[in-house]
This record gives C-alpha cells, sequence and structure tokens, in this order.
C-alpha cells in the first residue's frame, strides 16, 4: 500500500507541475483558448448559414449541433493529444528533461500524471468552449443522452493518450522538429474520422483509414447519443472499439516511449535543445 502511495503522489507531481507552467506562461494559454473558442464559433456558424449559402431549407439547428459536436470533440481530443504528445518537447524547452528522464520513478508513473494532467485540462477548456458558444446559439439538448456521451468520450480519451504517448516518441528523437511533427499525426486523424463531414463522403481507402482512428467512433457514438438520444446498450457499438483501441495504444505507447527513451539516452539526444 505504501508503494502504492508513494506512486500516487508522484504522479500527482506532474500534474501540479503541469498547473504551475500553465501559472506561468498563463498569457499564451489566454491566447490560445481566445483562439480555440472563435475557432468553434466560425465552424458552428457555418451551419447557420448553410441556409443562405444555399437558399434552400435547412434544419439549422441540428447543423449547428452536428459541427458543435465535431469541434468540441475534436479540441477535446487534440489537446489530450497534445498535451501527451508534446510533453518531451516541453520538458527540453524548460531544461529539466534530463532531470525528468533520469529520476528515480518508473516511466508509467510519469505518464499517468501526464495523461491525468491533459484530460483535466481538456476538460476545463472544453467547457470554456461550449459555455461561449452556449452564449452565441440556443442549444435544445432536452432529447440527448449526456450520460451516455460523457462515457463514449471518456473512453475515447484513453485511446487518444496511447496515441498521444506514441507520438511523444518524435521530439524525444527528434529534438529540432519532433514536436511539429506530431502534427502530421493529427493532421491525417482530422481528414479522415468525420470531424465536419460524415465519413462516407470520404473515398473507400480513406474511409478503411477512418476505421483505425479512435477520433470516428467518438464522433459516431457522441453525435447518437446527443443528436438522437441513443441510449446506452445502442452505444455498445461505438464504445467497444474504442476500448479495444485503448487496451491495445497504451500499452504499446509506454512499451515504445521506453524503448525509444533508452536509444535517446545512449546516443545523447536528451542534452540537444529543440
Amino acid at each position: 500500500m505504501s508503494t502504492l502511495i508513494r506512486e500516487a503522489r508522484a504522479s500527482y507531481a506532474f500534474v501540479e507541475r503541469n498547473i504551475n507552467l500553465i501559472k506561468r506562461y498563463w498569457g499564451w494559454e489566454i491566447v490560445w483558448l481566445s483562439y480555440s473558442v472563435a475557432n468553434s464559433l466560425a465552424v458552428t456558424y457555418i451551419g447557420a448559414g448553410m441556409g443562405y449559402i444555399s437558399g434552400q431549407t435547412v434544419d439549422t439547428q441540428f447543423l449547428i449541433m452536428y459541427l458543435l459536436i465535431g469541434t468540441l470533440v475534436w479540441h477535446f481530443l487534440s489537446v489530450v493529444f497534445d498535451v501527451v504528445s508534446e510533453t518531451v518537447a516541453w520538458e527540453r524547452w524548460e531544461g529539466t528533461i534530463e532531470y525528468t528522464l533520469m529520476a528515480p520513478i518508473s516511466r508509467f508513473t510519469h505518464l499517468v500524471g501526464t495523461t491525468l494532467f491533459s484530460l483535466i485540462y481538456a476538460f476545463f477548456h472544453t467547457a470554456v468552449i461550449l459555455a461561449a458558444v452556449v452564449l452565441f446559439f440556443r442549444l435544445d439538448l432536452s432529447g440527448a443522452n449526456l450520460g451516455g456521451a460523457a462515457l463514449v468520450l471518456l473512453a475515447g480519451s484513453v485511446s487518444f493518450i496511447g496515441l498521444g504517448i506514441v507520438a511523444a516518441i518524435l521530439p524525444l528523437l527528434f529534438p529540432e522538429r519532433g514536436a511539429q511533427m506530431t502534427h502530421v499525426v493529427q493532421a491525417v486523424l482530422l481528414l479522415v474520422s468525420g470531424i465536419y463531414y460524415p465519413v462516407e463522403v470520404l473515398p473507400d481507402w480513406l474511409q478503411l483509414v477512418s476505421r483505425l482512428s479512435p477520433a470516428t467512433y467518438v464522433l459516431r457514438g457522441m453525435r447518437a447519443a446527443i443528436l438522437d438520444g441513443a441510449p446506452l446498450v445502442e452505444l455498445r457499438a461505438t464504445a467497444l472499439p474504442l476500448l479495444v483501441l485503448g487496451v491495445v495504444l497504451v500499452p504499446l505507447g509506454v512499451f515504445v516511449f521506453q524503448q525509444a527513451e533508452r536509444f535517446a539516452k545512449r546516443t545523447g539526444r536528451l542534452s540537444r535543445d529543440g
């Protein structure tokens, strides 16, 4: 029990450290949050303006909700992905990467603390954006299954944490441009996951790729729960692939990260400034 408590405290230390980083760079946080709010509103207004653009009668409320769900889900998952994947880049920026990776704690404990912070941070960011959108649009959530939507989002977060850990090896192995390389992974997920459109409009070969993206199943489940009020029984079809992806990606991510860390230490890449 004492070992478990010690590891839990060590994991929380990384949560606290990341919170202190936010406080230190609070100006950047305001800029990033403002941009995220403005971007979410801009995308949502596309749904509101479709009637004017097409000259046809459309279900504006449905389009607004469809795009809003895509925007909020993508922002939440991308924040989780960013925080986890850029943890090495932040460590190198702060000049603490050698101390962290050589500290007498397991890499699992380190990554648990980082991923826990990513979930807290993503929930806060997404809540602020949702509150801002509510001020501009009248959202009817009377028939939505919000509990089911939350469970789908939580299951998807685990999968994205695994992807983030895998992507974190890029800034570890490529100090100069590794952090920027992680955006390529996000760009592919954005294209194939149906954030702003159904995956059915993609070419057949991209639809096959979309089946490997956790975001595809998160969006499908969230939209079914919120737009159609689907019960938990019907959401199992999307939750099951997310659980499978999470079970595979998280252990795989930790293993790959540990191998990349050993290589980086052996080749002296930790001491280089990116």
